[in-house]
């Protein structure tokens, strides 16, 4: 039996990219869904999809940088089993071309949501002594690329949320799991324009092979998933001195993937 069969399962940022694919299949696999977007219009196409094929499917229009709108939207809801904090935004400009405006979004989208998202739903967790917070972070979230100064600092900061978390609730003799997710670039539309040297090792993924490993992931009780898994090698690069870690780096081409960086409307910020 699927993990998901029976669950209340939670999905920011689910109305389009690889949420909106996690939200479905989740639904396919017996889990009741909530679908949280920005939009309310692409949260409720995804939530008419999965009532179509008689699974159990619930829109919710939520600005996950709001408090007041989350805070909301979480009582609505209620209790779940199982929280995919999936949302995410990117700029991919050099610092000085980056504003203020748009830094702010980037880190409340990316970074402070899942402080919100999380304490809305995580007392139930706890009282229940069950279920799975996933972070869905970035492998920029382990090594800083050039033109991606805020992004990287959010997705860093997701993987220092996600791991202390884990802590907490591990030393806590809490039953709840952690799973932090930190895939390459994807093809979702929101990273249009990106560059891969080594398309082997470094590929431009699809998104139904990145939702799906993720729930895989979720079903496993994994705890860490790095796609692809060249990417996991890049935290042990790091006791290398810096100019060799720059090296490598620059030969892989990772500092100018983003040199044609043009994003899909509603991601870029």
């Amino acid at each position: 039996m699927s993990k998901f069969e029976g669950k209340r399962v939670l999905v920011t940022g689910g109305g389009s990219g690889i949420g909106k694919i996690m939200a479905c299949e989740a639904a396919r696999r017996g889990a009741e869904v909530f679908i949280w977007d920005i939009s309310g219009e692409r949260a409720a196409d995804v939530a008419r999809i999965i009532t179509e094929h008689g699974c159990k499917g619930h829109a919710y229009a939520v600005d996950v940088t709001s408090d007041e709108r989350v805070a909301e939207a979480a009582a609505e809801v209620g209790n779940i089993d199982i929280l995919i904090n999936n949302a995410g935004v990117v700029s991919g400009r050099n610092l000085v071309d980056t504003t203020m405006e748009s830094v702010d979004r980037t880190l409340n989208v990316n970074l402070r949501s899942l402080f919100v998202v999380t304490r809305a739903f995580l007392p139930g967790l706890l009282e229940r002594d069950e279920g799975t917070i996933v972070n869905v972070a970035s492998a920029a979230g382990i090594v800083g690329v050039a033109q991606m100064t805020d992004y990287c600092a959010s997705k860093f900061g997701a993987f220092g949320f996600t791991e202390a978390l884990r802590n907490e609730l591990r030393v806590s003799g809490s039953n709840v799991n952690t799973l932090l997710v930190c895939p390459y670039y994807i093809s979702t539309g929101m990273f249009d324009g990106v560059k891969t040297r080594f398309p082997l090792l470094l590929p431009i993924m699809r998104p139904a092979h990145v939702a799906l490993r993720i729930l895989d992931a979720i079903e496993c009780d994994k705890e860490q998933l790095v796609m692809p898994p060249f990417a996991a090698t890049v935290p042990w690069m790091r006791f290398l001195p810096t100019p060799i870690f720059d090296a490598v780096n620059d030969f892989f081409g990772v500092n100018r993937s983003m040199e044609n960086f043009s994003g899909r409307d509603g991601d870029r910020v």
